[in-house]
C-alpha cells in the first residue's frame, strides 16, 4: 500500500522548473538589456554612416570661384537619406557667421570643437525635435576661416527600426522561456521513466507473492541512479541476511524450547492423573524445576542475543577495570562450580589495574558465558581458571579449563547458534553461550580465539583480546 506524501517536500518537477526557468528568465533579462544596447549601437552606426556619406558628398562640392565660395548640392546627397518613414533632412553651410546655404536656425557647433577634415556626429534639438547632426569643418584654399558643413535628419526611421528589432528579440526570448517551461514537464517525465520502471519492479516483488529480496538489476539502470540502486541492493542483502537469520533463529529457538516445555507438560500430566509416591513426586518436581530452569536460561540467552544483535544503536564504551570485573564474575559463578564439583580460581598476572575500553554489562556477559561453558562441560574434579593479563599493550581475558576441549575442526562451528558437539548431547545446554560470546565480542570490537589448554594436559583455552584505553583517557563510542 502506497501513501501519498505530496506537499511534504517539493517535487522534482518543481525543483527543475525553479533551477531551469528561474535562471533562464534572469538570463533572458540580461540578454534583452545587452541586445538592446547592441541594437541601438548598430542602428546608430548604420544610419550615421549614411548621414556621413551625405555630408561628404556636399562638402566635396565646395570650391572658390572669383573669390567667392561656391556650392553645388548633388541630388544624391539627399537621396541617400530618403526612407520609408520620410524623415526630414536639413543642412547648412556656413563661413564663420555667414550662412552660405541651408537652414539658418540649424544649431552650429563651436568651431573650436571641430577638427579640420574629421566629421563629427551628435544629437541636437531643432524645431522641437531631436535630430541627428553630422558636421565637418573644411578649409578652402585662399580662405582663412574654415567652412562648416552640417547635415541633419530626424530619427523616426532609426527609432522605429530599433523598436522592431527589440520586439523581435523580446518575442524570441519570451518564446524560449515559455517553451522551456512547457518542455520541462515532459522532459522530466521522460527522464524519470527508468525510476518508474524501477518502482514497478520493486512493487512487483511484494504484490505478486512472497517478498523477493534478490538484488535489482543494475545493467540497464541509468548511470546517474546506479549509486542509489547499489545502495538499495546492499540494503536488500542486509535485509535478506537478517530475515534468513531470523527464520533460522525462530526455527532453532522453537525447537530448543519444545523439549523443556514437553517435559513440563509430561510431569504436570502425571501429577494430575496419577498417584505418585513421595519419591516419585520429588523426582517429578526436580524434573519440572530443571526444565523450568533450562527454559528460563534459554529465554534469557535469546533475549541477550537479540539485544546484542541490534543494529543502528550506538554502543557507549567506557574504561572498565578488567581485573575487578573478572574477579566479581568468578565469585558469582563459584556456587555453580562447587555444585558441579569443579574448582574455579582467578589469576591476575598484571598484579594491578587493567583497563579495557568496553561496555561493562556486555563484557560481563561475555565472561559469564565463557565461565558457564567451562564449568558446564567440564568433568567432576576439573579445574577452571579465569585470567587477566596484558599483551602488546592490549588487555586480555582468558578462561582455561582441563575438560575434554573442542576438536580443531569443530572450533568454528561451536560459535554458531544452537551448535553443540555430538558428545555433549546428554548434557544440559542450549548451544547459545559461545554464539552470544562471539556476537558480543563483535559489538565490543574484541577478538575471540580458541586453542588447546597451555597449563593442563587436556582442555581448552579461550582468549578475548579487548580494546585498550587511549592514553588521553577520552571515552569512545563504537
Amino acid at each position: 500500500m502506497t501513501q501519498d506524501v505530496a506537499g511534504e517536500a517539493p517535487s522534482l518537477l518543481a525543483r527543475l522548473l525553479t533551477v531551469i526557468v528561474g535562471p533562464l528568465v534572469l538570463l533572458a533579462v540580461l540578454l534583452a538589456v545587452g541586445s538592446g544596447v547592441l541594437i541601438h549601437s548598430l542602428t546608430q552606426k548604420t544610419s550615421d554612416r549614411v548621414l556621413l556619406g551625405s555630408l561628404t558628398a556636399i562638402a566635396e562640392t565646395l570650391a572658390i570661384e572669383d573669390g567667392e565660395i561656391t556650392l553645388d548640392l548633388p541630388p544624391a546627397a539627399f537621396g541617400m537619406l530618403e526612407d520609408s518613414e520620410r524623415d526630414n533632412v536639413y543642412y547648412s553651410v556656413r563661413h564663420g557667421d555667414v550662412l552660405l546655404s541651408g537652414y539658418r536656425d540649424l544649431p552650429v557647433p563651436e568651431t573650436s570643437a571641430l577638427v579640420l577634415g574629421e566629421p563629427q556626429v551628435r544629437n541636437a534639438k531643432f524645431r522641437g525635435m531631436t535630430v541627428r547632426v553630422a558636421a565637418v569643418a573644411k578649409r578652402i584654399p585662399r580662405v582663412a576661416e574654415p567652412v562648416v558643413v552640417q547635415v541633419a535628419e530626424t530619427m523616426k526611421a532609426r527609432n522605429k527600426l530599433q523598436l522592431r528589432l527589440a520586439a523581435v528579440l523580446a518575442a524570441l526570448v519570451g518564446l524560449l522561456v515559455v517553451g522551456a517551461a512547457f518542455l520541462v514537464p515532459p522532459a522530466v517525465a521522460w527522464g524519470l521513466r527508468p525510476l518508474d520502471q524501477l518502482r514497478r519492479e520493486v512493487e512487483g516483488r511484494w504484490l505478486s507473492g512472497p517478498v523477493d529480496l534478490s538484488p535489482l538489476s543494475i545493467e540497464r539502470t541509468p548511470r546517474e541512479i546506479r549509486p542509489f540502486v547499489g545502495a538499495f541492493n546492499a540494503l536488500l542483502h542486509q535485509l535478506e541476511n537478517s530475515t534468513a537469520g531470523m527464520r533460522r533463529f525462530t526455527s532453532d529457538a522453537s525447537h530448543q524450547m519444545r523439549t523443556p516445555l514437553a517435559a513440563l507438560r509430561t510431569h504436570l500430566a502425571l501429577a494430575r492423573h496419577g498417584s505418585p509416591t513421595p519419591a516419585e513426586a520429588r523426582a517429578a518436581l526436580d524434573e519440572v524445576d530443571a526444565a523450568a530452569s533450562r527454559l528460563e536460561r534459554l529465554l534469557a540467552q535469546l533475549l541477550l542475543l537479540a539485544r546484542a544483535e541490534e543494529q543502528g544503536q550506538g554502543l557507549i564504551c567506557t574504561p572498565v577495570d578488567l581485573a575487578r570485573l573478572a574477579a566479581e564474575i568468578t565469585g558469582e559463578r563459584a556456587p555453580q562450580a562447587v555444585a558441579a564439583d569443579v574448582d574455579i580460581s582467578f589469576e591476575d598476572e598484571a598484579h594491578g589495574q587493567i583497563l579495557a575500553l568496553a561496555e561493562p554489562f556486555l563484557l560481563g556477559e561475555v565472561l559469564a558465558n565463557l565461565v558457564d561453558n567451562a564449568v558446564g562441560y567440564n568433568r567432576p574434579g576439573g579445574r577452571v581458571v579465569v585470567r587477566v593479563r596484558h599483551a602488546d599493550g592490549r588487555p586480555i581475558l582468558e578462561v582455561e579449563d582441563d575438560g575434554p576441549g573442542v576438536p580443531d575442526d569443530q572450533r568454528a562451528e561451536v560459535f554458531e547458534r544452537f551448535a553443540r558437539l555430538t558428545r555433549d548431547g546428554a548434557q544440559p545446554g542450549t548451544g547459545l553461550g559461545l554464539a552470544i560470546v562471539q556476537t558480543l565480542a563483535r559489538r565490543l570490537e574484541a577478538r575471540v580465539a580458541m586453542e588447546d589448554s597451555r597449563n593442563f594436559a587436556s582442555g581448552l583455552l579461550v582468549t578475548v583480546t579487548l580494546q585498550g584505553v587511549p592514553e588521553s583517557g577520552v571515552l569512545a563510542a563504537s
